[in-house]
């Protein structure tokens, strides 16, 4: 019995316990707590996962991809270790193992499905030697974390080859992540859609244009989105693989299917890029052995969660939430959203906290003409820099708190067409427009409210 070990586990667990009743997720907290008591706690708990250990790794759909093959093997009647929330540095990995232990300090899991940040393989590969790797594609992401797209592929082709065992499962369509399979020696297994679909509106940064074993630039037959597509090197020979789980007869509309092997695969989400997601979970579930009899009823019960294309409804408003880090995530999110031809308002909210890169300079190539058709009805913007350029007084988070409150309840008020109880002239002005409403609302608060509304504290003397 290893007491330091026990410890690590409890003390982990009454820390994710605690966090969820303030209302926060505490995993990271919980991890971290944990390598303080004890630091071998990941290595020895990954060491008693029966079976294999799978990571994910990539720029965009790591999330929702390892969530996935999760559920899939679930769906086969095995216990699964998963960091479900997306928490992929060193910190969140070791919750996802101490939470998942028993109070013994002991874990009953036959596989694990671990989604990691690829800066933090350095740290997270050593200690959980996993057995196969499902890569999903490598685009320029966070620039102040990663730099260039050359720094992410050199560390991970550092950490392949120190796991010579681990089996690959790659995105063949994506020439660097195909590129650095070829590479790094290890057994690989691709997949990809070797049809083109349907064209691309964006005018997309392609990341991938030149070939990365001898400099030329790349030949496509065609795109799929950024630098997705069919392609090979006209000098030195390098060319798209030929991908053993080739999804074909692709729709993309209301929902996604397509098929793949002898599978008819259907799923209620937007978006090309989850023909993918799904296709990497199915490659990888294949390539353990297993025939995926149980996938489709999988992906009938799979919800996406944590801000990927997750829905929920606020006071009978249907809301679509959608995260993006990157021009390639934001663009394929800004294609789910044209989908739907029904009229939307669009709201875009910029995070620039340091876990998700503080430079946001990216945004630039984000293609933004594309909300120009009529079915958009309204864009407002806001963020984390906007807000705090103004100071963060109580006087202006009370504007901007009241303004967006009476902005939201006149959005969810017009389904009930709210607008005819006002005179025809504030009709004319606004022209059922919520953004305006909101504009205005904080113009006049602005001019209304006490120049100072901080609040003072006085101190007893006596």
């Amino acid at each position: 019995m290893n007491i330091r070990r026990i410890l690590a586990v409890w003390a982990a667990k009454a820390t994710g316990f605690a966090c969820k009743k303030m209302g926060r997720q505490g995993v990271t907290w919980a991890g971290k707590i944990a390598l303080k008591i004890y630091p071998p706690v990941l290595k020895e708990l990954a060491g008693e996962v029966k079976k294999d250990i799978f990571v994910v790794c990539g720029t965009n759909g790591k999330t929702t991809t390892n969530n996935m093959l999760c559920a899939a093997l679930e769906a086969e009647g095995q216990k699964v270790i998963c960091n479900h929330t997306g928490s992929n540095m060193l910190n969140g990995v070791v919750a996802a193992f101490v939470l998942g232990a028993g109070l013994n300090g002991h874990i009953k899991a036959d596989y694990a499905c671990i989604e990691v940040d690829e800066a933090s393989t350095r740290y997270i590969f050593p200690q959980i030697k996993p057995d196969y790797m499902v890569m999903t594609n490598l685009f320029r992401d966070q620039l102040d974390r990663y730099g260039e797209i050359d720094i992410t592929m050199n560390i991970l082709e550092e950490m392949i080859r120190k796991v010579p065992k681990m089996k690959l499962v790659v995105n063949g369509d994506d020439a660097l992540s195909a590129y650095l399979a070829m590479d790094s020696g290890n057994a690989c297994t691709y997949y990809g859609i070797s049809k083109a679909v349907m064209k691309s509106k964006t005018n997309e940064i392609r990341e991938g244009r030149f070939c990365k074993r001898c400099g030329e630039r790349l030949q496509y037959s065609f795109y799929h989105y950024s630098q997705l597509g069919d392609y090979k090197c006209p000098k030195c020979g390098f060319q798209r693989p030929v991908p053993e789980y080739d999804a074909s007869d692709v729709q993309v509309g209301d929902q996604l299917s397509f098929r793949v092997e002898d599978h008819k695969i259907t799923a209620n989400y937007k978006g090309f890029y989850n023909v993918y997601n799904i296709l990497a979970a199915y490659a990888g579930i294949r390539t353990a052995g297993f025939k995926a009899e149980h996938f489709q009823d999988m992906l009938k019960k799979f919800n996406p969660e944590n801000g990927r294309m997750e829905q929920f409804r606020i006071q009978g408003t249907s809301v679509t939430l959608n995260l993006a880090k990157n021009p390639a995530g934001f663009n394929q999110n800004i294609s789910a959203v044209m989908q739907d031809s029904m009229p939307k308002d669009v709201l875009i909210a910029i995070n620039d906290n340091a876990q998700d890169g503080i430079d946001i300079s990216w945004l630039w190539d984000v293609d933004f003409d594309r909300f120009q058709e009529e079915s958009i009805r309204s864009i407002t913007v806001s963020g984390i820099q906007m807000i705090s350029k103004a100071g963060f007084s109580q006087r202006n988070i009370t504007i901007v708190a009241l303004s967006l409150a009476v902005g939201i309840g006149f959005t969810s008020a017009s389904e009930m067409d709210i607008w005819h109880i006002f005179p025809q002239v504030i009709q004319d002005v606004f022209a059922a427009n919520c953004v305006a409403v909101v504009f205005v609302v904080s113009i006049v608060l602005s001019l209304i409210l006490p120049k100072n509304m901080d609040i003072v504290t006085t101190q007893n003397k006596d």
